[in-house]
């Protein structure tokens, strides 16, 4: 420690980094065998010398660390938060000691570059993923949604189908996800069917009530298919269907699907409860208007709050706030009579475009 001290108060930079590169063959030859507090001790003379170098001396440092299976927490730490690019990217690329707290602090606090080194890590968890979502450029969200090691929360793919609402090329992205929960594919589906018939209207406007059933049966088709190739949503359904059958399905199960996030249970229930088609419930939540999902729980019968857990859900679908005071208020306003009539108003439509078709 004293020659550590001697060279630290030095100028001589060649002599740290010569010492740095001895430390480190020291702490690689030691591998597996040593001991916690071994590993402090390096931790402490590595970061020291590390801090103490110039920035060609830490890249290379940082490159050699990030291949280094045995942890040093702090050492990694610096050299991911380090604000030179060349230095952090090994270590937030490859080194797989390195912490989710240390990769969230430098996916908020860190410029672009450093969120594109972490998207390219082989996994990323979900509170990572949050983060390099909203705050990361075009690239980066590019990298983060084609990286298959990559884990999202209900937020993160909330997030990435709507910066896909005008992006082709991420869209896509996300799309191809195998694991993407129904519920956003759905809504993914829907921002791109707007996107097309805003493009085709604006081609030849004489053609807009085409377009718009064009895209209307293309929605339902797609639903459909997305319905039948899901093993989750054919659970949902049987365990849905089995509270009918033994009269345990009620507007009070409904409510609990909805504030346990449960998108399919929650829909399935809507569906059978009002005799409504799964499509347009589906639709209901997926859409960007709150009204129908107002207009639904009135009829139902629902009480503010488990109104509330339709729209909280709806919310989480959608990843935007909803103004849950102006939707009390309407809800409120809404009679009861009128919600029913509404509701049958639906079925009609329905009917008469499933005869079309």
């Amino acid at each position: 420690m004293d020659e550590l001290e001697e060279l630290i108060a030095s100028k001589d930079i060649g002599s740290r980094a010569q010492a740095l590169r001895r430390v480190t063959d020291l702490f690689v030859s030691g591998g597996a065998r040593l001991s916690d507090d071994q590993i402090a001790l390096f931790d402490e003379v590595m970061g020291r010398l590390a801090r103490a170098i110039d920035t060609a001396a830490r890249a290379a440092f940082g490159s050699r660390l990030a291949a280094i299976p045995w942890a040093l927490p702090q050492t990694l730490r610096d050299l991911a938060l380090d604000d030179e690019i060349t230095v952090a990217e090994p270590i937030l690329r490859g080194a797989v000691e390195l912490d989710a707290a240390t990769l969230v602090e430098g996916a908020k606090t860190k410029s672009q570059d450093h969120l594109l080194a972490i998207s390219r890590r082989s996994f990323l968890a979900e509170s990572v993923t949050e983060v390099l979502v909203l705050r990361g450029n075009r690239e980066v969200a590019l990298s983060t949604a084609g990286n298959s090691g990559a884990r999202f929360s209900e937020g993160g793919y909330a997030t990435l189908v709507q910066r896909s609402e005008a992006d082709g090329e991420l869209a896509v992205c996300v799309w191809l996800r195998k694991e993407i929960p129904r519920q956003h594919l759905l809504r993914l589906f829907a921002d791109a069917s707007a996107s097309v018939r805003t493009t085709l209207k604006a081609a030849d406007p004489s053609k807009a009530d085409l377009v718009r059933d064009m895209v209307a049966k293309a929605s339902e088709q797609f639903q459909a298919e997305s319905r039948r190739h899901s093993v989750d949503y054919a659970a949902a359904e049987a365990a849905v269907r089995s509270l009918q059958e033994h009269g345990r399905l009620s507007v009070t199960s409904l409510a609990e699907f909805a504030r346990a996030g449960k998108f399919d249970e929650a829909t399935i229930a809507l569906s059978l409860l009002s005799n409504l088609p799964i499509g347009l419930v589906e639709r209901a939540f997926t859409g960007d208007v709150v009204d129908q999902i107002l207009v639904l729980a009135k009829a139902m019968g629902l009480a503010w709050d488990d109104a509330k857990a339709l729209l909280s859900l709806k919310a989480g679908v959608n990843g935007g706030a909803i103004d849950l005071d102006l939707c009390r208020a309407r809800f409120t306003k809404l009679r009861s009579e009128t919600a029913l009539k509404t509701i049958q108003f639906y079925r009609l439509r329905e009917r008469a475009a499933s005869g079309a078709a």
